[in-house]
């Protein structure tokens, strides 16, 4: 689905580079700059810097002077705001709002699922206008702490990012650390046997009257799932105290 990001009047350079950089990292690169306070916005050093290595994203931004401009191929309009208004376009959460769109919600009537949307932010300092929020078919409010609700811009384009990207069905996760297999339980019912020997050799463990440790801790490695280098680290430690244990009876 065709996705766009639209910042109106963005007064700050650096925001235009992080919003650039919140596209990229979810894996949008569609930005439209309507009206910004700089002409050469995409080329001053701020923007650049804030960007972190997205200058594709940057590269692709188009600069308009009107939202009309700045609207072809888009069908659905979203709108975000965090003031209150008597008028206009529902206000809905990005996660209900996106559920719906696709269909994913309960409510699966609310619009038909577009070919294009966009996603509408306004300056820092004033925000959206009511004419443009008017337009749209959606007003996002991100939930914050009710007492300061005050975000970046460029961190509430990464906010709403996160959440289309996930609605969409996010992205895949590479693993970092390679999984390693559990020790079989052979190896296991060893090194209980070997570490029963050295909880009796420091006296810990009576014998005569076991109770139910040893299949408490059967139970508690079972959980932990050791691997066949922690076992060993384990018997090692088992082995070490079998060896103080001697040497102090000595």
């Amino acid at each position: 689905m065709r996705t766009r990001f639209i910042l109106i009047q963005t007064s700050h350079a650096g925001n235009v580079g992080g919003a650039a950089r919140a596209l990229k990292v979810m894996g949008f690169d569609d930005l439209v700059l309507v009206a910004p306070r700089w002409a050469n916005v995409l080329r001053r050093e701020e923007t650049i810097q804030r960007a972190s290595g997205a200058n594709d994203v940057l590269d692709k931004t188009r600069v308009v002077d009107t939202l009309d401009e700045a609207l072809d191929g888009i069908s659905h309009l979203c709108a975000t705001a965090m003031t209150p208004r008597d008028f206009g376009p529902p206000t809905r959460t990005p996660r209900a709002h996106f559920e719906s769109l696709l269909g994913a919600g309960a409510d699966r009537t609310v619009v038909p699922r577009p070919e294009g949307v966009a996603f509408l932010f306004g300056s820092e300092r004033f925000g959206m206008r009511n004419e443009d929020v008017y337009r749209c078919h959606a007003c996002l409010s991100i939930p914050t702490a009710p007492n300061f609700g005050s975000l970046n811009l460029a961190a509430a384009v990464q906010l709403i990012a996160y959440d289309w990207r996930q609605a969409l069905g996010g992205c895949d996760l590479p693993p970092t650390t390679p999984e390693r297999p559990a020790a079989d339980a052979q190896s296991l019912a060893g090194m209980l046997q070997h570490l029963e020997q050295a909880l009796v050799a420091i006296d810990f463990l009576d014998p005569a009257a076991p109770k139910k440790l040893m299949p408490r801790l059967n139970q508690l490695f079972n959980r932990a799932a050791p691997t066949p280098e922690e076992i060993h680290i384990l018997r090692g430690v088992a082995k070490a105290m079998l060896k103080a244990a001697a040497l102090a009876k000595r």
